[in-house]
């Protein structure tokens, strides 16, 4: 679904909402005394946490252009390292996460995701994440990359929930370099809207995103710390030392090539651990790139999420631009939002 403009206070009339159709809404202008230093180009690294980069090329046109956008941005020394399906194996993987750590650059862009992290959560430096949040650095990536980001709001390693707006350190669910930036078939290696809500995220103007629900939720407001990402990562972690125990929270999920039965089974077995009743909000993304078949008769994704929505007491609204998609939004987890909804138009605000 594409994304929709969001406006910073949800009462206003429509008439006077400033829609640019990307779903995401500027900050206001800094006065002299705001602190940032907005002349200086904002440090970025590409590094490679979990599966390899098939393609060196795809990483290198990234580059080119994160820095058409303003990034300087450059390749960990170990971004295109192999080793069967990853980029390095793990002690190396575990080293580029921390050498990018200790360097503290302004955004640590994901090169994609695949499989990887999760056999790294054990030997990571949680506080060293938590001093190059504390630095400036902010985090970013989704998919696999999933398991990196709730684990750090687990451990504490994830930035304050109240970050004042315009500061951009933290964990942000968001685009991967491969796929967003260096994409063979895009002439500017990705979707422009996905790019451009980027660049607004990393430079701290972003403040809300918005988009298009099922009817139904009109006047729902609600708030809380925003989390999640990737369903079939987030399930993996239940029970462990690295799922962040979120009460009162705003769950945001997506996942890729899982069928409708098995995403319902997913949000069964969240639902059976008391995780979604405890939260204010679910809000779903794109479920995408599952076979069909033959004995589904009728049942599909909508199918999984009305029955899901008969047994949590927690509103599900789906919709959300996000996930293994062309258009996919920056969304700060960790960070308190207020979701509210005027007719089917909801707006994420931070």
């Amino acid at each position: 679904m594409p994304a929709r403009s969001a406006a910073k206070k949800p009462a206003a009339p429509a008439q006077d909402q400033h829609d640019h159709n990307h779903g995401h809404q500027h900050g206001p202008a800094c006065g002299p005394a705001c602190g940032h230093d907005h002349e200086r180009p904002r440090r970025l690294t590409v590094f490679s946490p979990a599966g390899v980069v098939a393609k060196a090329g795809n990483a290198r046109k990234a580059i080119k252009r994160l820095k058409a956008l303003g990034f300087n941005a450059s390749l960990d020394l170990n971004a295109l390292s192999k080793h069967q399906r990853f980029a390095g194996d793990d002690d190396v993987r575990l080293a580029a996460l921390h050498r990018v750590a200790q360097d503290s650059p302004d955004v640590a862009l994901a090169a994609r995701g695949g499989y990887g992290l999760m056999r790294l959560l054990d030997r990571i430096d949680w506080p060293l994440i938590a001093r190059s949040v504390e630095r400036g650095t902010a985090w970013v990536g989704y998919s696999d990359v999933t398991a990196f980001q709730l684990a750090a709001l687990a451990h504490n390693a994830a930035g304050s929930a109240n970050t004042p707006h315009g500061v951009t350190a933290g964990v942000w669910a968001g685009p991967m370099a491969c796929g967003d930036f260096g994409n063979d078939e895009h002439l500017d290696g990705g979707d422009d809207i996905t790019q451009e809500c980027f660049v607004e995220a990393m430079t701290g103007q972003l403040e809300a995103v918005g988009f298009r629900t099922e009817a139904g939720f009109d006047g729902l407001e609600a708030g809380g710390r925003l989390w999640g990402g990737n369903l079939s990562i987030l399930q993996a972690l239940l029970g462990t030392p690295h799922f962040p125990k979120i009460r009162n929270g705003v769950l945001f999920l997506e996942d890729v090539n899982e069928h409708p039965y098995r995403i319902e089974r997913a949000l069964l077995q969240l639902h059976q651990a008391g995780v979604l009743d405890q939260q204010k909000a679910i809000l779903l993304g794109a479920f995408t790139d599952y076979n069909k078949s033959p004995l589904d008769r009728g049942y599909t994704i909508k199918s999984a999420i009305e029955h899901l929505s008969g047994l949590t007491r927690t509103p599900i609204l789906t919709g959300l631009p996000f996930g293994h998609v062309p258009t996919t939004l920056s969304l700060p987890l960790g960070r308190k939002v207020n979701v509210a909804v005027q007719g089917r138009d909801v707006f994420v605000m931070w």
